[in-house]
């Protein structure tokens, strides 16, 4: 019960803590002009001490300097503290020559009671706090506050920098700048306090030379003391106040020296010192074996230089076999952690590799630059000219073998899923006959992987005459890289992520910033944008010209936020590209057209879903559809042409997206992005 009134008697106390400081302070003013007792001024001069001390103690605790930021005020209010003690004292000493007990001890007991020692003692620590202490704390103040302030504008540009670039929240960042504004303030305040210390100093030096001056006159003039009695007991009091003044002082004074010099690491002095320097004890073991070899110079006292020496080889030996102790434990450690770590050490599993190419052990040696195996950089060219194709930059492809695979097999994964597979017969060349040819020659049946065609796998001496008989003949690594870049062509709009979609937008940034900041994030995120670029990769549509892309979202990111809309408003304005890509050189489209009525009837069946729009049409009209398309599809393929089909624009994507899973290769255009000069043939009309 009583540990329960005590807690609440503390909070409350603690709720009105600043009535009380304030009370304190003003009560400070009243001390200098209301004459105190000896006692009271007995037991304030133990207080100052004391207060001295734990302020002193308080900067060898704390490890970062904001921890203490009202020392400077403190450092005002300590100061003022005792300069208003020294106007009491010197009152009693000059009325009542007298000063009470601790004045009167000081005087006598720790100066023996001869002034003339003690004014040379005081002396001698007024000019250690005014010359070394407070000095050499001012300076380094005074650098500290000016190297803060000149380096604030950095600090917060790299606050702005994390916080642009998403390493930290608003929250975090406005913390960070409150932070830095409060160390610039704090190193600010005690390039300022550091004056009153240094006035402190002065000022009690004057306050001991009036009173030793008044004091002998009061003595000798007014109560009519011998002038030696007079000088005995003026000056042994007024050194006395100065030694009591002086202590507080210097405690406070090497408080903010130490204070102002301290690193923030976290740690608090003592185990900086310790740490520090403890931490060679090779450096102790040389000082102590220096000492000894002073201590046996004749002349020089032997038994205190064979003590430190002693005492110093000990302490180096004992921190030696710590450290010792120390490596062997963490070497002891580091195993026992790395053996159990390791058996769980699934981090490594559960990562997934965006790209990947496993290979059977017999095609590892394609990756072996000393047997002649160019792999890696052919994989490095086929990456840099897909880049200069679709405007995409593929990430680093992971190689590595798989023992379960067939000794010749190869497998290429997308984020740790199987994709596609292939088989190569090392030192072989692949023959496919281009169709028309009668002459046959010799080698091992397959199927290239990339397209499924019929090829033969033929020795190297035998490549020539293939050649000469017409065949097309590429060698292994070819076939891989055929296949893995059509692969990645594919695949492209599952192999672009936000990341590299930023990328992009920061490139476009770096020349073009009008651009990007009139968009993102103000109409579009990085996401949105993300959405229309993987439509256009999906349809094989390169994306290296960012710039007409986002000024195309610009203009009409607007209007609406509908992906789809988005999507075919940049396939217009990307209509030139467009037709350079499928018109070839003769500047001419051949196409296949559908009939006007079935184009209506898509048209009037589309719906819109969370996932775009779709026709949603019969399922017999649907099969009808496709067997009209295939048919004309083959017809084409048969004429040498790729399969384009030319729609209105209302039915493009739509039908894209009914086609795309059973006719994957026929390319949808719409009338829009076809630009004057370009001739369009039809070739066909798809009918139901």
């Amino acid at each position: 019960m009583a540990s329960l009134l005590n807690s609440r008697f503390l909070r409350r106390l603690l709720s009105h803590s600043d009535i009380f400081i304030a009370l304190a302070i003003v009560s400070i003013i009243f001390i200098i002009i209301i004459p105190i007792p000896a006692l009271l001024l007995d037991i304030l001069f133990t207080f100052s001490i004391t207060f001295s001390l734990v302020i002193l103690l308080l900067t060898m605790f704390t490890t970062e300097t904001l921890q203490f930021s009202v020392f400077p005020s403190l450092l005002l209010v300590a100061t003022l503290f005792r300069l208003s003690l020294n106007v009491s004292s010197t009152r009693l000493i000059l009325r009542d020559a007298a000063a009470g007990d601790i004045i009167n001890a000081f005087g006598n007991f720790v100066v023996g009671g001869d002034y003339v020692v003690g004014f040379v003692i005081f002396l001698i620590i007024t000019l250690i706090q005014f010359l070394v202490i407070t000095n050499g704390a001012g300076r380094v103040a005074e650098v500290a506050a000016r190297f803060t302030l000149d380096a604030m504008p950095g600090k917060q540009m790299s606050i702005d920098a994390d916080f642009n670039a998403g390493l930290i929240d608003e929250a975090t960042a406005r913390e960070r700048r409150m932070v830095l504004q409060q160390e610039a303030d704090f190193y600010g305040s005690m390039d300022g306090a550091s004056k009153f210390v240094k006035g402190d100093a002065i000022a009690g030096l004057i306050i001991v030379l009036v009173n030793i001056v008044g004091g002998l006159a009061i003595g000798v003039i007014k109560e009519g003391y011998p002038i030696e009695q007079a000088i005995q007991v003026y000056t042994l009091l007024t050194v006395g106040d100065g030694l009591v003044s002086q202590i507080p002082a210097i405690l406070i004074s090497t408080a903010a020296g130490i204070l102002i010099t301290r690193s923030a690491n976290q740690r608090t002095l003592g185990q900086d010192l310790s740490s520090q320097l403890l931490g060679f004890p090779k450096v102790i073991a040389m000082s102590a074996g220096i000492v000894l070899v002073l201590g046996l110079i004749p002349g020089l006292p032997f038994f205190p230089f064979f003590i430190l020496a002693v005492g110093s080889g000990f302490a180096s030996y004992l921190l030696l076999q710590e450290e010792k102790s120390k490596a062997a434990k963490g070497l002891a450690r580091e195993r026992v952690e790395r053996e159990r770590l390791e058996p769980e050490n699934f981090h490594g599993l559960v990562s997934v590799n965006l790209l990947e190419l496993e290979l059977g052990y017999n095609l590892l040696q394609l990756t072996e630059k000393e047997s002649g195996g160019d792999l890696l950089d052919r994989i490095t060219a086929a990456r840099r000219q897909f880049a200069l194709e679709a405007g995409l930059v593929v990430q680093p492809i992971r190689i590595r073998d798989n023992l379960q695979l067939a000794p010749n097999r190869y497998v290429i994964k997308l984020k740790g899923n199987f994709l596609a597979s292939g088989e190569l017969q090392t030192g072989h060349f692949l023959a496919m006959n281009p169709g028309g040819l009668a002459e046959e020659i010799e080698g091992i049946p397959t199927k290239e992987p990339t397209f499924g065609l019929e090829a033969l796998w033929i020795e190297k001496d035998k490549k020539d005459d293939a050649e000469m008989a017409g065949y097309t003949v590429v060698d292994d690594v070819t076939v891989l890289i055929t296949h893995l870049t059509e692969v990645i062509r594919n695949h492209a709009h599952e192999l672009l992520g936000r990341q590299e979609v930023k990328l992009l937008i920061d490139n476009v940034r770096e020349n073009q910033p009008a651009v990007v900041e009139e968009l993102i994030p103000n109409m579009l995120s990085v996401g949105d944008v993300q959405k229309v670029l993987q439509n256009l990769l999906k349809e094989k549509i390169p994306i290296r010209d960012m710039v007409t892309i986002l000024e195309t979202l610009a203009d009409h990111a607007s209007e609406s936020k509908n992906m789809d809309y988005l999507t075919e408003m940049v396939r217009q304005s990307m209509s030139r590209t467009i037709c350079s890509l499928f018109s070839g050189e003769n500047n001419k489209l051949y196409v296949l057209t559908l009939d006007p009525e079935l184009e209506q009837k898509i048209a009037d069946s589309l719906q819109q879903t969370p996932q775009g729009t779709y026709p949603i049409l019969d399922p017999g009209l649907t099969q009808k559809i496709f067997n009209s398309l295939v048919s004309q599809v083959e017809k084409m393929t048969m004429k040498g042409r790729q399969p384009i089909a030319l729609v209105s624009p209302r039915i493009r994507l739509p039908l894209r997206r009914l086609l795309e899973r059973s006719l994957p290769q026929v390319i949808l255009l719409s009338f829009n992005e076809i630009i004057s000069g370009v001739e369009v043939e039809a070739l066909g009309v798809v009918n139901n």
